[in-house]
Order: structure tokens, then C-alpha cells, then sequence
């Protein structure tokens, strides 16, 4: 078990660790009580009723949500041409080609997400190992193998995040930072949790949001009470 500090053990006393919370208390309660002295990231974890073993109960994929994360996000592009020239005019951090993947080869990773248009994929597959590993990987699925290069950096730029249900069903995905008013944090959850009820599987069985947890990068987890799966903005 990992070892906490003191002011992660006043913030966890704080918490009635036996009462579930609507979603915008939940998020009130975190801002509250982050312990940290900066501006805390503040994520949710949602265990959803999925077996990820099985292929078509995967749950993955990508979202804007509507007030951003408050992270900068460097973007990297592989495009050549006009599509490269539409990328940094949208404001991508690296572009590049063939000199792109041969950076990325040599252990310069110098971005948070990547973006490539569909035939530079020849080149950009061979960087699986190391990319995929990290996340970084562009992935039609997610919208990040696409010829409007503009519009996905924009996107990732403005906050556009990617949703996925690990070994355990379970979703980790940024709100925001505790800076942000409530109000910002509670419609980003809503919109995630719409967005999760969407792409829910047809062979999911049983109740589908199992549990959910907020929490800040330094703080305690505070549990949203799973019927308020629509009631987002409850006070």
C-alpha cells in the first residue's frame, strides 16, 4: 500500500467514506479538498459492467469535451505537403515525415498526442512499439488517422480525450483542474457519461456503470452514487 502524507490524511478525513455523492457534491467535495499546493488535475474512474477479454465489449474511444481539460497539449502530426502546412497553420507542435519518424526512433518524443493522414501509415506502423505502448499511436478509431488534420488538432488542442475500459472495466479519464468552477467540471462529466452510455456494448449484461470515483491528483477518491447516471447536474 502506498504511503500518504499529512495533508492527503486530512483530506481523506474529510471524506464520509460511507455515503455515495450526486455528481456535482462529488466534484464540490474534491475541489474542497485537494491537498496539493498547484492546480490539481481532476480525474474520474468509472467501473463499467464490460469483460474486456471479450472483443466486443471493448469500450474505447475519444471525446471533446465541452470546457477542455486546462492541460496544454503538444500535438505531433506525420503529413507531407499541404496536409503538414494545414497542420501547423491549426497550431500542431511537430510535423514532419520521414524526419519525424526517424526522431521518434531516436527516443525524442516530444509531444502528448500524434496525428497521422492515412498514407503515412506505411511509416508511422513501424513506430508501434514504441508509440503504441505510450498511447501515442494514431488510431482511425479514434479519429486520429484522418485527412482534416486541422480540425483533430484543434480538437486535441481544445481538450478532446480518449476513453478506455482497462483489464478491470474501468474507465480513467480527466475532467479538469480543481481551478475550474464546479459548474465547467460537472458538464464534462456529463458529457463523458453520455458519451459512455452511448457506445455501451449489446453484450453487456447486468447494471452497465458500476461504480464511479472522483478525484483530484493528490486527493482522496470521492464516490458518485451510480443512479445519477443522467442527474448530472444534482445539487
Amino acid at each position: 500500500m502506498p504511503k500518504h502524507g499529512k495533508k492527503y490524511k486530512e483530506a481523506l478525513a474529510k471524506v464520509d467514506r460511507s455515503k455515495f455523492f450526486t455528481p456535482k457534491s462529488a466534484l464540490q467535495l474534491v475541489k474542497d479538498i485537494a491537498p496539493a499546493k498547484f492546480d490539481e488535475t481532476v480525474e474520474v474512474s468509472i467501473r463499467l459492467g464490460v469483460d474486456t477479454r471479450k472483443a466486443d465489449q471493448n469500450v474505447r474511444g475519444s471525446i471533446s469535451l465541452p470546457n477542455g481539460t486546462g492541460k496544454s497539449v503538444r500535438v505531433a502530426v506525420f503529413a507531407e505537403g499541404a496536409k503538414a502546412q494545414e497542420a501547423a497553420d491549426a497550431g500542431a507542435d511537430v510535423i514532419g515525415s520521414d524526419d519525424l519518424v526517424a526522431q521518434v526512433q531516436a527516443g525524442e518524443l516530444n509531444f502528448d498526442a500524434a496525428i497521422a493522414t492515412p498514407n503515412m501509415m506505411g511509416k508511422v506502423g513501424r513506430l508501434g512499439r514504441i508509440l503504441g505502448p505510450r498511447g501515442l499511436m494514431p488510431n482511425p478509431k479514434l479519429g486520429t488517422v484522418t485527412m482534416d488534420v486541422a480540425k483533430m488538432v484543434q480538437e486535441l488542442k481544445a481538450g478532446r480525450v480518449e476513453y478506455r475500459a482497462d483489464r478491470y472495466g474501468i474507465c480513467h479519464v480527466p475532467l479538469g483542474k480543481t481551478s475550474f468552477p464546479v459548474e465547467k467540471l460537472a458538464e464534462n462529466y456529463g458529457v463523458l457519461l453520455t458519451e459512455l452510455l452511448r457506445v455501451k456494448p449489446s453484450s453487456a449484461k447486468g447494471r452497465y456503470v458500476r461504480s464511479v470515483v472522483v478525484s483530484s491528483t493528490m486527493g482522496p477518491g470521492v464516490r458518485v452514487d451510480p443512479a445519477h447516471t443522467r442527474d448530472f447536474l444534482a445539487d
